[in-house]
Order: C-alpha cells, then sequence, then structure tokens
C-alpha cells in the first residue's frame, strides 16, 4: 500500500509540471553569459547608374559615411568623355554639372583639401584642376601642356603636378595664386606616384635608372632623397601618408623573374620591409581601413566574386564580395574607407557584354 501511495504521489508532482505556465517553467538566464555573436559584416553589391557599354575607374575617395566620389572616364564615338559620380550614403549618382562635362577627357585622382574637393583633369591634351567648393564648380588651369601628367596630389595651401613634355620631366608647384615649377633631384627618369600630407611634407616615388623607384621627399624648401631599405628592383605603386608619421610604400619586386609583392614601412623610429602573400598583384588600390589594417583588391580566382586581401601585421586574409550571376570577370580597382564601412568601385563584365562599373561595400 505504501509503495502505491508514493506512485500516486509521483504522478501528481509530474502532471503538475507538465501543466505549469510557460513563464514560471522557463529557466532563468544565467548571470554573466556572453550575448549572441553579431554576424561579420559581408561585401554587398551596390547599384551604380548606367553609363555607355564600357567605362572604365580611376579614382574613389571618401570623406565619411556619406560622402565619396568616383572618376573615371567612358567611352564614346568620340573619344572618351569624363565621368564623376557621387556617394550620399544611400546610392550612386551620376554628376555632370562640372565644366565642360561633355567635352573630351577623363577625370583623375581625387584630393579633399579642407572643406574642397579637387580633382585632376585632363581636358583634351590639356591639365587642369577642378574645384568644388560650397556647392560651386571652378577650375584651375595647369601653366604647360605636358605629354604625359604622371600624377597630381594637393593639401591646403599647396598642389603639385609632375609630368613630362618634350623638354624632360617637371614638378609644377601651385601654392594658391600662381604656380612655380620646382627643381628636382638630378637624374629622374619618371614619376610613379606623389603623395602630400602637407604644404611642407610631400613624398614621391621616381626612378633615375632602370633598377627600380626611389623616394624623394619635399620639406619646404627643397626636394631631397630618402635613404630606406628597398628592395632590390622594387617599384612603388603607392604611398600611404597618415597624420601619425606612418609611412606605407606598397610595391612589387621582380626577383629572378618573379613578381613579388612588398610593403615598406615608416613607424616614425625605424624602416621595415614586409613580404604579404598575396600573389602577383599591385597595390595601387590600397587603402588603410577603418579596423586599422590595410585593404586591397586583388585578382579573385573566381570568374563571378570580387576578391579583396586584408594585411594586418604579418597575417593576411582575404574575403569575396557577392556572387554575380553570368559574370565572367569582376575587377574592383579601388577602395576606399567611408567611416565605419569599405567602398570598392571597378568594372564587371558580364557574359556576352563589355565591362561596365560595379561598386560594392563591407559594413553598412
Amino acid at each position: 500500500m505504501n509503495r502505491l501511495r508514493a506512485f500516486f504521489i509521483c504522478l501528481a508532482v509530474v502532471c503538475a509540471s507538465l501543466t505549469a505556465p510557460a513563464a514560471t517553467a522557463a529557466p532563468s538566464a544565467t548571470a554573466g553569459a556572453a550575448p549572441p555573436t553579431a554576424a561579420a559584416p559581408r561585401w554587398e553589391a551596390l547599384p551604380v547608374p548606367v553609363t555607355a557599354p564600357e567605362a572604365g575607374v580611376a579614382d574613389l575617395a571618401a570623406r565619411g559615411p556619406g560622402d565619396a566620389w568616383a572618376t573615371g572616364a567612358e567611352q564614346t564615338a568620340d573619344g572618351p568623355r569624363p565621368l564623376l559620380l557621387r556617394w550620399d550614403g544611400r546610392a550612386w549618382s551620376r554628376d555632370t554639372t562640372f565644366p565642360g562635362a561633355d567635352e573630351p577627357g577623363y577625370l583623375r585622382k581625387i584630393q579633399f583639401v579642407g572643406d574642397e574637393v579637387w580633382i585632376f583633369r585632363n581636358r583634351g591634351e590639356a591639365g587642369e584642376i577642378l574645384r568644388w567648393s560650397a556647392g560651386t564648380w571652378s577650375t584651375v588651369e595647369v601653366p604647360e601642356i605636358l605629354w604625359w601628367y604622371q600624377d597630381f596630389t594637393a593639401v591646403p595651401g599647396a598642389a603639385w603636378v609632375v609630368g613630362e613634355d618634350e623638354n624632360g620631366h617637371h614638378v609644377l608647384h601651385y601654392d594658391g595664386t600662381r604656380w612655380t615649377t620646382q627643381t628636382e633631384p638630378e637624374g629622374v627618369l619618371s614619376y610613379y606616384v606623389i603623395e602630400a600630407r602637407s604644404a611642407d611634407d610631400a613624398w614621391a616615388a621616381v626612378s633615375r635608372t632602370d633598377s627600380g623607384s626611389q623616394i624623394i621627399h619635399w620639406d619646404g624648401t627643397a626636394w631631397r632623397d630618402v635613404v630606406l631599405p628597398l628592395p632590390p628592383n622594387g617599384n612603388v605603386h603607392r604611398i600611404l601618408l597618415e597624420r601619425s608619421g606612418r609611412v606605407t610604400l606598397g610595391g612589387r619586386a621582380d626577383a629572378d623573374g618573379v613578381p613579388r609583392p612588398f610593403l615598406t614601412t615608416f613607424n616614425g623610429h625605424a624602416w621595415q620591409t614586409t613580404y604579404p602573400q598575396i600573389g602577383d598583384n599591385y597595390f595601387y588600390g590600397m587603402v588603410r581601413g577603418p579596423d586599422g589594417a590595410l585593404w586591397l583588391p586583388v585578382v579573385s580566382n573566381r570568374a563571378f566574386q570580387s576578391k579583396y586581401a586584408r594585411i594586418d601585421g604579418k597575417r593576411t586574409t582575404f574575403s569575396y564580395g557577392p556572387e554575380r550571376p553570368n559574370a565572367i570577370d569582376v575587377r574592383p580597382r579601388v577602395l576606399t574607407s567611408a567611416g565605419t564601412s569599405l567602398l570598392a568601385f571597378g568594372t564587371v563584365e558580364i557574359y556576352g557584354s563589355k565591362p561596365n562599373l560595379m561598386s560594392e561595400r563591407l559594413g553598412g
């Protein structure tokens, strides 16, 4: 009898627990438990305004999450026409309000000078600077017509244009009022890239022989050689100058016919060279990301997806853009940091068509 009584008591307890309200039956959260981990951001495709069947990208720059600019040219029956697109944080739109937007030529490098936007432009054979200030466009003509405008950079109080004509190479300097020709170090054969951090702090990668790049620096009074341990036969394609004083040179050296990308960095005290494992790629589109790492587009091993390298010290990782149906070549060319996100711009070739513009974003 006692065993039977015990059985019915246990049965009653079990039934009571099964019919109890869910709120009282649910276990309470453990104190101090970690919240669910957020999903890592992924690259997403951004719509781009339709252009001519074949268009190319020259540069991309941003001042924040809602203010980015992209330049290039579209091919028409009458030759290249300048191409300018603007990002407002939600969508890309095309700008055709600048002077001579329908004339032959193309837009190139973008620089932010205080509150203004400066864009170097080839207008036919001549060079000029487009300036966007307080909602209005103006132009600054380059005083000499050069065969080849190799690069351009600008900061508050100074701008430089480097190029070549029948008389050799030139460093043209603009102080906000007038142009002058600066004396360059002897033996310069060509310029790869020029960048500036201030009116008295500019850097350029030049060639003097066929043995690779050399670096020269403007200190406010003269251009002088910078002695640093670049790899033998190394050519510098990108210079990143940061407010912290850090300098990053990205380039490629050919060792016994095998290309070897390299990074030579200055941390304020010493120079160091590393060799990221990114394959046969260039550093033209390299940018410092919002996460503090270096990012650049690389040749993808997937025809239907772009590929990006993230270099953080000695560690290199890769990510892929969104899948694009029927794409046979997705090629981002330039990157920029836009607030907490990365913006990419380049071209995509869909099966049966010529390359056209594409844009992607990592982070929102």
